[in-house]
């Protein structure tokens, strides 16, 4: 089947014969016309097998009529990192660029300011991580009121990074009346579970076994300890006609290591995980796609997104905790038709991790072993405590481990006593024998530890002075009967400018003499405190209107 024959525009077909593409892959084969059809769909295909172009080709079909309006999106497409949505947005510029169609990228690290002002003009296509998308939600710079097309892309990586809350509450603000389409490479239960709970009557297109790998890459297993690793890394990098690769470590900071590492031994590497800044992660990868870099030291955040056809190699330096990131590992690799070798690097403690990925995978990783490196075997011990260092330690050099309650411990034996003294001193004493007692100091009761004779002195203590703060305190019964009657009003305690007295009043006269003039005004002295008004006290006879 060709392009043409899945219902899509002239200028949708013309940019695509442009890339060079004239005939579709299973999934977008499947996918494409129940899409243009407005339905709702639930794809499951293996990483690398074009998800992206089945959904993004017939959007711009879709989206092609209509305008978008100020703040009001017409699709989301939500993915989990940076990396994959800045992936997607250059899908629609390459197969839109012969449409009239309005984009935004919402990711973190970028400016908020850019992004608001590409918003108020209006997009047609609004393409975010979740974490940047609910904060300008919560800004008020989005509705999403009209949103006709929503894409949940790479859901089974949004429930790993913890991501499924905010996608919930992204999906209650949309309107009810919407086309959702969700894109996973596996399908666990709970990705199941939440498809039924998104979807309306999809249709499920399915074309390869959940979670398979490309028949295209080569796999093999390297077992080590984990001293050896890096020199391992270091001999297949240099024997195994390695053109690009990338190298997955499960940890930031291992990232690190394994970086300064290669570019001490004289290889062109460089870095890429989530801690670094947005402008160092676009210039890293960008200058890996160029052909600048080489080997591009890694986290799983480029596990998924990037897009490069001609990668030689994967190495997996630390076998990765989740089986399913096993698949869009090794998935970078061997795309597009093209072959390519994947080669992880296990210690014996990872025994549990690569039987899960082999049960995941449903065949058993073929074994390889570099010349000059010890071989190791995997250990399947259930045992949760894994030793970091690699070769296992002799019998005689183990130690044994001592209890970690301290009471657990043996008492050391200092010197030979009669036994008479030591069943003596381990028999219980009663309460008051113990208080009886004298003060024997501190080592010379047998059966006891160290520090229990002290704590019990202390408390001894404490409960004497206790009884004794008890005994001093009066009973409340007492404090009632000191009492005495209820005090009604102020009681004994009379404010004292109440008992003041007053100042007789003057004659009518004598107020009209003091209002004639101004200097009688000023020659008249201030009254004393004595001689303010006083006000009759309830029951006192007031003598001065006698």
């Amino acid at each position: 089947m060709l392009f043409s024959e899945l219902g899509l525009g002239s200028e949708v077909l013309r940019a695509v014969e442009e890339v060079g593409y004239t005939t579709p892959t299973p999934i977008q084969e499947k996918a494409i016309p129940w899409v243009l059809q407005g339905r709702d769909v639930l794809g499951c295909a293996q990483t690398g097998t074009g998800k992206t172009a089945s959904f993004t080709l017939p959007m711009i079909e879709i989206l092609g009529r209509g305008r978008a309006k100020a703040r009001m999106p017409r699709s989301l497409i939500l993915e989990p990192t940076r990396e994959l949505a800045a992936q997607v947005a250059e899908n629609f510029e390459l197969y839109g660029k012969y449409h009239k169609l309005s984009m935004a990228l919402l990711i973190g690290g970028e400016s908020f300011g850019d992004q608001i002002k590409k918003l108020e003009r209006g997009v047609d296509v609004l393409i975010a991580t979740p974490g940047r998308m609910m904060d300008l939600f919560d800004r008020g710079n989005i509705l999403l009121t009209d949103i006709k097309v929503l894409v949940i892309d790479e859901a089974d990586r949004m429930l790993d990074m913890g991501f499924i809350p905010d996608i919930e509450r992204i999906v209650s603000l949309l309107p009810r009346k919407r086309q959702t389409l969700f894109f996973s490479a596996t399908m666990p239960p709970e990705i199941k579970r939440l498809a039924d709970k998104f979807l309306t009557s999809p249709e499920e297109v399915t074309v390869s076994a959940p979670a398979s790998t490309a028949t295209t890459v080569a796999q093999h297993l390297l077992v080590v300890h984990d001293e050896d690793k890096r020199g391992a890394l270091r001999h297949l990098l240099s024997t195994d006609d390695v053109k690009n690769a990338f190298i997955f470590c499960n940890r930031k900071k291992d990232v690190a290591v394994v970086h300064g590492s290669l570019v001490k031994h004289g290889f062109n590497a460089g870095a890429l995980h989530g801690d670094m800044v947005q402008s160092k992660r676009t210039e890293t990868l960008e200058a890996f796609k160029a052909g600048t870099i080489d080997l591009l030291v890694c986290s799983d955040v480029a596990a998924r997104g990037i897009d490069i056809s001609n990668v030689s190699h994967v190495f997996n330096f630390d076998t990765p905790h989740h089986a399913e990131d096993y698949v869009h590992r090794i998935g970078r690799t061997g795309r597009a038709g093209k072959s390519g070798r994947a080669f992880t690097i296990a210690t014996p403690e990872d025994g549990k991790l690569v039987q899960a990925i082999e049960k995941l995978i449903g065949k058993e990783i073929p074994r390889f072993e570099v010349e000059g490196i010890e071989k190791a075997e995997l250990s399947f011990d259930d045992d949760g405590r894994r030793r970091r260092g690699g070769r296992p330690e002799k019998k005689d050099d183990r130690r044994r481990p001592e209890p970690r309650n301290r009471r657990d411990r043996p008492v050391r034996e200092a010197t030979a006593e009669p036994v008479e003294t030591v069943e003596a001193a381990a028999a219980p004493e009663s309460r008051e024998q113990k208080r009886e007692r004298p003060d024997r100091g501190r080592f010379e009761a047998r059966g006891e530890a160290r520090g229990e004779f002290r704590r019990d002195e202390h408390r001894r203590e404490r409960d004497d002075r206790r009884d004794d703060r008890r005994d001093r305190r009066p009973r409340r019964d007492d404090l009632d009967d000191d009492r005495g009657p209820p005090v009604v009003g102020f009681g004994d305690d009379v404010p004292a400018f109440i008992l003041r007295q007053a100042r007789p009043p003057r004659a009518a006269s004598a107020v009209e003499s003091e209002a004639g003039t101004d200097d009688h005004k000023a020659a008249t002295p201030a009254r004393l405190p004595s001689e303010q008004a006083h006000i009759p006290i309830a029951g006192e006879v007031d003598t001065a209107g006698s």
